[in-house]
């Protein structure tokens, strides 16, 4: 048993995912397969029409279904690789960190089963480095290494831990392959299918943990005992985080409220509840007490989040920390997130003093939409333009007093990060022609006066290769970085 502090969890229905944990703060090998069972193995197609029986989709946000990705990988004739992604660098979520640390066998069987029927080379399992489920997960392969049930072939099939950075966009599916493939963990600029080109440039089945821990109760439980639960569309379980902390095991179908009153009881939901995290949407209280857990009926989950705000917290203020937040965390490889999410977390800041406008932050929003290398600007602006709407009310006081009367809490969970270094630029006045390239280059930290001369902000190490470029490309060298 390794320490660690155990996410709590609860349940609205029957415990699938989360069977035993009432009884074991984490499954070893032995306890799992007491509860579980042996997974048996099942041939490629059988895993892929049992998959397509239920509609069983991808629990990483996209919810895409899994058994067109198993068609896809096998459709490639060469060696595969299956991906688990556990990376998991919302802040606001714990269900996959829940399941490693908690019942990490659940997780391997399912991507067993998927690796046996494609004939995978390898498992890569990638997490966030030095973490609680990191560790978990190495103990997980090596109890099942002693065991002698790394896979029915062991001397085939491997299995391997990858700890990557803790970001927010490590999770993006392009980052996480670079990353597995020791890059930087960044989108890569152009879309490219992980089912044609991912680990080591083989055909790869990419899903997140939760994905996997399911299509090993699907196995286990088969299409029709796994459909008893959940809607005819829907079925089954799922895994929530709600507020940031707790991990609610639900079935599909049920209201949001009675998991939010789960969690707490009778509580002032506030001004709105953002489902499916930091690329999510706000609903307005009422709106949140009449939704149901369903994607078909229009509940934007996303990736499984839930954050109520409470009565007693500025939520135009909480959207602008975490809008600052997600503008620090992109890759800054293309226009949309080095620019224009700083701009649009500007704009929501400046909002909150009661000194910008609802129309400058829409104006920032549509300038990234469909515009990014990835689906971060897009998420960034859906979760900004989706607070205009619910906060309406505070927004007009701002505008009107230059605050609601409320403070930020910081009720939505962010990291903490180290202190950053930060650089200073300066400038030779006597070679200074006004130029303003400058701030053309570096838009966020150089302001230009009325004479076309350029005043300097702090610029974080995230931004040190542009700053260079910056100074080098001065037409009058007059500037220096320190």
């Amino acid at each position: 048993m390794i320490p660690h502090k155990v996410p709590p969890v609860v349940r609205l229905g029957p415990a699938r995912l989360t069977e035993g944990l009432d009884h074991c703060r984490r499954l070893d090998l032995p306890a799992h397969r007491t509860i579980h069972g042996a997974p048996a193995p099942l041939d490629l197609e059988s895993l892929i029409a049992q998959a397509d029986l239920v509609d069983l989709r991808g629990r990483g946000g996209a919810a895409f279904p899994f058994a067109r990705k198993l068609r896809a990988v096998a459709g490639n004739r060469s060696e595969r690789v299956v991906l688990i992604n556990a990376a998991e660098g919302e802040p606001a979520s714990r269900k996959d960190a829940m399941l490693l640390v908690r019942t990490p066998h659940l997780v391997l069987d399912g991507a067993v089963l998927a690796a046996e029927a494609l004939r995978a080379r390898e498992i890569v399992l990638a997490v966030a480095a030095d973490s609680v489920p990191f560790a978990s997960a190495e103990a997980a392969v090596a109890e099942r290494r002693a065991a002698g049930v790394a896979g029915a072939e062991e001397s085939r099939l491997r299995i391997r831990v990858i700890g990557l950075p803790e970001r927010f966009i490590t999770g993006e599916g392009g980052a996480l392959v670079r990353g597995v493939n020791g890059e930087t963990p960044t989108p890569p600029g152009r879309k490219r299918r992980a089912a044609h080109e991912g680990v080591d440039g083989l055909p790869t089945l990419l899903s997140n943990a939760e994905t996997f821990a399911q299509l090993a109760l699907l196995a286990r439980l088969g299409p029709a005992a796994y459909a008893d639960v959940g809607t005819p569309r829907e079925p089954g379980t799922l895994l929530l985080t709600v507020g940031g902390e707790t991990v609610v095991e639900a079935a599909h179908g049920m209201p949001l409220s009675a998991v939010l009153d789960l969690c707490s009881p009778g509580a002032d939901l506030g001004p709105g509840v953002l489902l499916g995290g930091y690329h999510g949407t706000w609903l307005t209280a009422a709106e949140a007490r009449t939704a149901v857990l369903s994607r078909a009926a229009g509940t934007p989950l996303g990736a499984g989040i839930v954050l109520p705000l409470g009565p007693d917290t500025c939520p135009l203020g909480e959207t602008a920390r975490v809008a600052a937040y997600l503008a620090g965390q992109s890759a800054g490889q293309c226009g949309p997130c080095r620019l224009g999410l700083p701009d649009l977390a500007r704009a929501l800041l400046a909002l909150c003093s009661g000194e910008g406008s609802p129309e400058a932050v829409r104006r920032a929003a549509r300038s990234v939409e469909r515009r990014g290398a990835c689906s971060h600007p897009d998420g960034t602006a859906r979760f900004a333009l989706s607070a205009l709407d619910v906060f309406a009310t505070d927004i007009a006081s701002h505008l009107d007093a230059g605050t609601c009367g409320r403070p930020v809490l910081g009720v939505l969970p962010l990291p903490e990060s180290p202190a950053e270094p930060e650089y200073r630029l300066d400038v030779d006045w006597t070679r200074c022609e006004g130029h303003g390239l400058c701030a053309h280059l570096l838009p966020e930290f150089v302001d230009l006066d009325d004479f076309g001369y350029p005043a300097f902000r702090p610029v974080p190490g995230g931004m040190l290769r542009e700053a260079r470029r910056a100074v080098e490309m001065c037409p009058a060298l007059a500037l220096r970085l320190a």
